[in-house]
């Protein structure tokens, strides 16, 4: 949003015209590539043409006739779309654009709820207590009651835009202590979101929330070990969002991860799938199938989800950390994937599957199948 911004002011977007026709609040992408070098955004142009395919994957920026689907660092017109009213506007952005909002006013006035806080003899930033919070808000006009303000702080946690501390509670009316997890007002390179590993790489790499977590792997071992809740945990094989950057000690938008962890060995998840035979998407959905459709909700912690998705069309899953959140949830192996976020995905393989779980909210909602036994 602020490079937008920059580029209004610095004029190169503006309307344009081309073949009679104008096209209003565009910008030609070889200028745009040559701003990205210009301004420090991008070191070379196939680094800014990679920066720029990113935010049409994400539907940020399009062609202004929708007539190229990848971007070319040539004479073409491109535009935001939240310059022409196409930004899909769906419940997460909602949910994160309120929550940013409300962070810009809480930090702007004087006595502000949002401050250094301790609990356990560790500090935390912008934090707050539940109670206060609910107080404000509906003092401020931004809810009408303290059951709206709650249902509101509820909706910033389930998509990481708020916590608890230590991640033991959901949002309550009470005097426990939360923060805010992301810190808006930091101003994010564009180049950080190459630091994103692409869809398939995520579900391969052993920081993957979609590889189990691993005690001590060995070289040639390929079986899963549950992490028991009562060790200390001294490498992390699987992290929601992130990458070799923010691991190092930059700021990540979700979690707050120490810059003293490092990467386990390279372990590759088991290839061979448990299912005893193919699956076909019309056996499952034929009348009077034996399979049974549940719904899970996984909320994840700070090491993923806890479970592995593989095959396709239909994908199932592969196998599951017996002390992560997936299986509290239910989830079990040879469940087949029905759909992610209320989006059906029978039709899809996993590693569109895996990018469309690492890009959703951290709470997850899944339906699967499940064979009646």
């Amino acid at each position: 949003m602020l490079s937008r911004l920059r580029l209004h002011d610095g004029k190169l977007i503006k309307d344009r015209r081309y073949h009679l026709r104008t096209y209003p609040n565009c910008f030609v992408a070889k200028e745009l590539t040559d701003w990205l070098i210009d301004h420090k955004e991008a070191p070379d142009r196939e680094t800014g043409i990679r920066l720029m395919q990113k935010l049409m994957d994400h539907y940020i920026i399009h062609h202004v006739c929708d007539e190229h689907s990848d971007y070319k660092d040539a004479k073409l017109l491109y535009r935001f779309r939240k310059d022409d009213g196409t930004f899909p506007l769906s419940k997460d952005v909602k949910v994160f654009m309120r929550g940013q909002s409300l962070y810009e006013k809480l930090v702007s006035v004087e006595g502000s709820i949002l401050k250094v806080r301790e609990e356990n003899s560790v500090k935390y930033q912008r934090a707050f207590l539940g109670c206060e919070m609910v107080e404000w808000l509906v003092q401020e006009g931004e809810a009408e009651s303290r059951r709206e303000a709650v249902e509101l702080g509820q909706a910033l946690l389930e998509h990481g835009i708020i916590q608890h501390v230590s991640n033991r509670h959901h949002f309550l009316d009470s005097d426990i202590l939360y923060q805010f997890w992301i810190n808006f007002r930091r101003r994010r390179r564009l180049t950080e979101l190459l630091s994103e590993n692409s869809s398939r790489a995520l579900s391969e790499s052993p920081d993957s929330p979609f590889c189990l977590r691993k005690l001590n792997p060995e070289p040639g071992n390929t079986s899963f070990l549950s992490v028991q809740p009562n060790k200390e945990i001294k490498v992390v094989s699987a992290v929601r969002r992130s990458s070799i950057t923010s691991l190092a000690g930059n700021s990540n938008p979700y979690f707050s991860i120490t810059p003293t962890l490092v990467f386990p060995p390279v372990a590759e998840c088991n290839p061979k799938s448990v299912l005893k035979r193919p699956v076909t998407n019309e056996e499952l959905l034929s009348p009077g199938a034996p399979y049974v459709k549940k719904t899970l909700t996984i909320v994840g912690d700070a090491v993923g989800w806890g479970f592995v998705v593989r095959g396709g069309r239909p994908c199932h899953i592969q196998a599951v950390d017996p002390g992560g959140p997936a299986a509290a949830a239910g989830m079990k192996v040879c469940q087949f994937v029905f759909s992610v976020n209320g989006m059906y995905v029978l039709h899809l393989d996993y590693q569109t599957i895996s990018s469309l779980i690492m890009t959703g909210p951290r709470t997850l909602v899944m339906e699967i199948m499940e064979a009646i036994e």
